[in-house]
């Protein structure tokens, strides 16, 4: 018995086996991964560290040189290179294929916990993506149009929710691997020394500086194992507010202590602006969220979608059973605050891929039609015209 006879004689058999082979294709197309180029996801992991208005030797120096020599020494460590430009420093962290990273990750924090950087520094944050990426998603925070406060002070309110509140909700969404924040004032504690004080004290400001950094500590303390569970231990303390600062003893002058606030004035400011957003000419609080290397941006993006509504639902209220309305798409108010969508990658995903649907459409449209010109047969081109999608 051959093929042909097969399939004529056991019909019921082979629609069987033809349905199973397009149940499961459908199953395969619905959990395919779209991108917008393709997936490359190495196992690799970078520091970056900021420090404003340092020259490109003095990154090298002062940032990627410390932070290479911390984190060498990690297991499984295949490759290390840094990157040093103005302002920023990036150390690119290649493991072996297979690499737990999870894993490594917990390493690297911890060689980085332990490591002295210049004060002017941020922290290092450690990234699971490549910084030449772009961000999947941009949002942008504006000042409420009813907003009474003067502009200093709405974008510092702009910054903090943003730093404090939105960016630590969307970090733990799925697919999403950093949420970076920009524009608006970030808060800064000021410690504006007297030096003529100091001077007539005989206190050295390098006095001043050591007493903040010995009584201001979070650092990592080590690791601790019982049985099959493993903790983070962690040393901290930390001022909790400015007039604690304030009372920091600095050192006693015969038998006269002598604090912070007698030679040198605390101050809640703002750091300088190292960038300026703006959005329909007012200024405004940008984050940009990226993707983990190996996340699906459309997956990634409606779980930001759908992160941002359900914030935007929560704070909303009304009588049971009452309709909840709906913004301009894209557009959130999230605790009062709008939040606005200004760059989305699936949008440019989607659109491709209905074209590229629209044109597979006009494609077996236009073969089903050639073939019934030359065969003549409505039956027999039925029959191959249902054979393309299946055979796809």
């Amino acid at each position: 018995m051959n093929l042909v006879e097969f399939a004529t004689r056991r019909r019921v058999t082979v629609a069987m086996v033809t349905f199973t082979f397009v149940l499961f294709g459908f199953i395969a197309l619905r959990d395919l991964k779209v991108n917008l180029l393709p997936d490359l996801s190495y196992p690799t992991l970078t520091v970056r560290t900021e420090y404003t208005g340092a020259a490109p030797a003095e990154i090298e120096t002062l940032i990627s040189e410390p932070v290479e020599e911390a984190v060498g020494v990690v297991k499984r460590l295949r490759k290390l290179k840094s990157i040093s430009r103005t302002g920023q420093s990036d150390v690119v962290l290649e493991f072996a294929w297979g690499t737990d990273m999870d894993q490594a990750s917990l390493e690297v924090r911890d060689k980085l916990d332990v490591l002295r950087l210049p004060l002017e520094a941020k922290a290092p944050v450690l990234l699971r993506f490549n910084p030449s990426t772009e961000p999947v998603v941009r949002l942008v925070l504006t000042t409420p149009e009813n907003s009474t406060g003067s502009e200093q002070a709405e974008l510092m309110r702009l910054r903090r929710y943003a730093d404090n509140e939105l960016k630590k909700r969307l970090e733990p969404v799925d697919g999403v691997a950093a949420v970076k924040v920009a524009g608006g004032l970030e808060d800064e504690v000021q410690v504006l020394v007297d030096a003529d004080r100091l001077a007539q004290l005989n206190i050295p400001a390098s006095l001043v500086i050591d007493r903040l950094r010995q009584e201001n500590v979070n650092i990592s303390g080590g690791r601790i194992e019982e049985g099959s569970e493993r903790y983070l231990v962690r040393t901290v303390n930390q001022f909790s507010d400015l007039d604690q600062m304030r009372d920091l003893l600095v050192t006693n002058l015969n038998g006269v202590p002598i604090r912070l606030r007698d030679v040198a004035t605390v101050a809640q400011g703002y750091k300088e602006r190292e960038a300026v957003i703006r959005f329909k000419g007012r200024e405004a609080v940008e984050l940009a969220i990226y993707k983990e290397g190996d996340a699906n941006t459309v997956a990634a993006a409606d779980a930001v979608a759908k992160a941002l509504r359900g914030m935007e639902t929560s704070n909303q209220s009304g009588p049971p059973g009452a309709k909840l309305g709906r913004g301009t798409p894209g557009s959130y108010k999230i605790d009062g605050i709008p939040v606005q969508t200004i760059e989305d990658q699936s949008k440019f995903i989607r659109n491709a891929l209905s074209e590229v649907k629209f044109e597979a459409l006009v494609a077996g449209l236009l073969s089903i039609l050639i073939i019934f010109f030359f065969l003549r047969d409505g039956w027999s081109t039925s029959v191959i015209g249902l054979s393309l999608p299946v055979s796809i």
